[in-house]
């Protein structure tokens, strides 16, 4: 059986493993591992198929979530970024006795847009998985420019992603098509509304691939669970304010109680 690229690190006595998005890998969380690793000891994952962990084919969500859970601690603290939110959520709603805490980051329960549900328009992910087949590169690198696009620092922060899927091995053309047949089919939304965790929703207000809008809508689903958006961020605030982030995770983490949703 093929195994995850897995590291461990940090002071804290509080296991928090950190889920990437689409297309990346574990490096992309370079930038808050010192702040905080200081906090909690981290679990950083290559999620199946990406970067480090090779040898894996497309999987569903549910294989995903299964391959992950299986090298995890006995019980942490799950922080999943947009793909890799939905990962973590998977695993917080299959084994809640095994998540302290879940944490979303610039994700949604259904990415896809539908009816008055916004998000991504189907046909850009289906444009998306024809692309990878005709120009891999090229396609990989527009994805990750529309996660910065608006911010102050979005050249930068594209770059930086950019540079965090070009120091590892890339995903495979049926990994990424997977990734994003996941994206365009998931719908957790009302499997979360009964999610009995702490739950903790972070937002970009820029973010042009999960709309804002989400966060208000999810307030009125999800009574249980607590918002927080980023009001110069977009797909990517942990890049883009690394200090606020890591603040708001410490703060979560020290207090379990759902709070009213908010604005940095």
């Amino acid at each position: 059986m093929s195994t995850l690229w897995w590291q461990t690190k940090g002071e804290g006595k509080d296991d928090l493993v950190l889920l990437h998005g689409w297309g990346l890998n574990a490096e992309v969380w370079h930038c808050i591992c010192e702040e905080l690793g200081s906090h909690f000891r981290l679990h950083l994952v290559d999620l199946p198929g990406y970067g480090r962990s090779q040898n894996f084919g497309a999987l569903t969500l549910e294989e995903m979530a299964t391959q992950v859970l299986a090298q995890a601690p006995e019980q942490a603290i799950w922080l999943g970024w947009s793909l890799g939110g939905l990962v973590a959520s998977r695993i917080a709603l299959s084994h809640p006795q095994r998540v302290k805490g879940l944490v979303t980051v610039a994700s949604s329960p259904c990415f896809a847009a539908n009816d008055e549900w916004p998000g991504i328009k189907p046909e850009v992910l289906a444009n998306f998985q024809q692309q990878l087949s005709e120009d891999f590169q090229r396609t990989v690198e527009r994805f990750l420019a529309l996660q910065t696009l608006g911010t102050e620092t979005a050249r930068q922060d594209a770059r930086r992603l950019k540079a965090v899927v070009l120091e590892q091995p890339m995903p495979s053309v049926e990994v990424l098509n997977g990734g994003l047949e996941i994206l365009k089919t998931e719908d957790l939304r009302e499997p979360l509304s009964h999610l009995d965790v702490p739950f903790l929703r972070l937002y970009g207000h820029l973010d042009g691939l999960v709309p804002r809008k989400i966060a208000g809508l999810l307030d009125e689903r999800w009574s249980q669970s607590e918002a927080v958006i980023f009001p110069k961020a977009a797909h990517a605030p942990f890049i883009s304010h690394p200090q606020e982030f890591c603040r708001v995770i410490e703060e979560f983490c020290r207090v379990d109680k759902p709070q009213a949703s908010s604005t940095l």
